[in-house]
């Protein structure tokens, strides 16, 4: 039965997108068959971050609606041999997929992949719920959904720290890793340098996964702690002392 995995956030634009289609691709070029999920209705992008969005005839929609068979809707990646998209409706109400139907469907995948991966939305909302529904492990990036995530029967739930910038650490302008750390009390999975490569090439579709650049060898290194190895997170000779005037950041209303 393969692994089910939801990768969201409590706020957009954190790079939540690029982190699903990355570490699908590194997944999937280690071997592992691999469906990535576009749960976020309405703001489709997982297809154009893939670049398989000229691609798509049927969406999750179709499939719930059954208007398609499921076969169907998904897209066979020709670049990366294991890989598989499931993309997201474009102008889909919301509330079109409840949690229940997400689950049925995640189930009924289940024995056909390695590793299921959901780009969930942003937010606390229902559709959060979608992308949850069926999951066994959360790759998240702030406090605030916690409560959301293991309502919905999360235990196994890890953190990705995204364009961590050490020059903003260095003045006090950005937490660091220990600071995170230490304010969430989660595991690291990885962390994800501001790394101008990664805008370069999700706007031409292309990964940067296990590429020459510092994300992407990251990125490399976070499919390969999913796999079970043991990899040393790399320093980026971050600075202490934030924890106090940074945790009043994450808790203030």
């Amino acid at each position: 039965m393969g692994e089910v995995i939801v990768i969201t956030s409590g706020k957009g634009g954190v790079g939540k997108t690029t982190t699903t289609a990355n570490i699908g691709i590194g997944l999937s070029s280690a071997g592992k068959k691999v469906l990535v999920i576009d749960t976020d209705l309405g703001l489709r992008n997982l297809d154009v971050v893939l670049g398989l969005e000229n691609r798509i005839v049927y969406n999750l929609v179709d499939v719930i609606e059954s208007k398609c068979r499921l076969k169907q809707a998904v897209i066979k990646d020709t670049r990366f041999e294991n890989l598989y998209l499931l993309p997201s409706a474009q102008t889909k109400d919301k509330t079109s997929v409840s949690p229940e139907q997400m689950k049925k469907l995640i189930d009924e995948l289940k024995d056909d992949y390695d590793f299921i991966l959901l780009d969930g939305p942003s937010g606390i909302e229902q559709v959060v719920e979608n992308a949850i529904a069926g999951a066994q492990r959360s790759i998240r990036d702030a406090d605030r959904i916690i409560g959301l995530l293991e309502s919905g029967g999360l235990r196994d739930i890890r953190l990705i720290i995204n364009r961590l910038r050490p020059e903003m650490i260095a003045r006090g302008d950005m937490m660091s890793v220990e600071d995170v750390t230490e304010i969430l009390a989660i595991d690291l999975l990885g962390v994800i340098p501001d790394d101008e490569s990664v805008v370069v090439a999700t706007n031409q579709g292309e990964p940067v996964v296990g590429e020459d650049s510092l994300a992407g060898k990251c990125y490399q290194n976070i499919c390969r702690r999913l796999l079970g190895e043991e990899v040393p997170i790399s320093d980026f000779n971050h600075k202490p002392g934030l924890r106090s005037k940074l945790s009043s950041l994450f808790h203030k209303n």
